[in-house]
């Protein structure tokens, strides 16, 4: 867990019981009889033993987050598309922490208007064919430092990337940090994710699904703190902006369904799910919109960017606006789950 973090009550729930049951599946052994109860009773306390190895397992560190966070958002220059040296400043900075956990780090690097641009990717598991692709951009957009928009969803994957290190997985997992996502390069062919993308696409890659970290560190609790593109929504989700939701479109595919139902289960953090038309504004406003268009299935995790958080784009948008507990909680959720679809 983390150092400065308390377990949630369900955490709780299942250590406890865990220890619980650790004590008393020795007497089980010792004292049931091998009829068909007693290999019920051991079976039960095998599986609530699972449940709590599984929950155990996050250990997302708010220090480690916060330290990241300062490193990416405090920084000379602003990290946009005019600003290269900082751009590849702290593409250098992800290179860097990724190998501290894993020895297939790359760059992948690509050229625009005569400057060279680069994607930082870091995998897991790499003698599986099939891969699932969890991506963040680490650029901004014009001069300001972007700590929800998107350097939360970065040092989510590097965090994601210290908890992956060394663990046995049944499918490969590319966690990729994108450049120029933000404007001028939006929708364009010289998006990252475009990039990355293309080049699946092209050697016929098995991929899973992908996932879009997009903006998970703003919540509030009061009323009227959420927004939607159809105001009738609130109706259903609520006014107070205090959950994490996992966007989709219709015909989500198979990824997609099966990465939000895992999601929803670890109950590591309050969770909605929103399927709608891709014509919807903001359902495709981040990198996974090109996966789509390559025929992945993929979705966004995000905290509804501008449709709650009034920093979004503003100099206003700084690690101290941050929610990091939660932030933590959308982390754990995201690294139990991929666990679960990758073993």
């Amino acid at each position: 867990m983390s150092r400065n973090r308390k377990l949630s009550k369900q955490q709780g729930f299942f250590y406890c019981i865990g220890v619980f049951c650790a004590l008393l599946l020795p007497l089980a052994n010792k004292h049931l009889s091998q009829g068909k109860f007693g290999y019920m009773t051991r079976f039960l306390f095998s599986i609530i033993l699972l449940l709590w190895s599984y929950h155990s397992q996050a250990n997302t560190d708010t220090i480690i987050l916060k330290n990241h966070l300062k490193n990416i958002t405090k920084t000379p220059a602003y990290r946009n598309h005019q600003n290269l040296t900082q751009l590849n400043a702290i593409a250098d900075y992800i290179k860097t922490d990724f190998l501290k956990y894993s020895d297939s780090v790359s760059f992948q690097e690509y050229e625009v208007d005569g400057k060279m641009y680069k994607n930082v990717i870091c995998s897991f598991g790499t003698a599986n064919q099939q891969r699932i692709i969890v991506g963040a951009h680490y650029d901004v957009c014009g001069n300001q430092e972007g700590a929800d928009d998107n350097a939360s969803g970065v040092v989510g994957l590097l965090e994601l990337a210290r908890q992956l290190k060394e663990k046995k997985l049944n499918k490969r997992i590319d966690l990729v940090a994108y450049t120029l996502e933000e404007p001028p390069y939006f929708r364009t062919e010289h998006m990252g994710s475009y990039v990355h993308a293309k080049y699946l696409a092209e050697h016929q890659t098995n991929v899973f699904g992908m996932l879009s970290v997009e903006m998970i560190g703003y919540f509030k609790d009061e009323k009227k703190s959420q927004e939607y593109p159809l105001g009738i929504l609130s109706w259903f989700y609520g006014s107070k902006g205090n959950y994490i939701t996992l966007v989709n479109k219709f015909s989500k595919g198979k990824f997609a369904r099966q990465f939000s139902n895992n999601f929803k289960k670890t109950r590591t953090i309050s969770t909605k799910k929103f399927t709608g038309p891709k014509a919807l504004p903001g359902i495709d406003f981040s990198d996974h919109l090109n996966y789509w268009n390559f025929g992945y299935s993929a979705l966004m995790i995000t905290d509804t960017s501008f449709y709650r958080n009034k920093n979004y784009h503003k100099k206003t948008d700084k690690l101290e606006t941050l929610d990091i507990n939660r932030m933590a909680k959308v982390i754990d959720g995201i690294y139990l789950t991929l666990l679960a679809l990758s073993n």
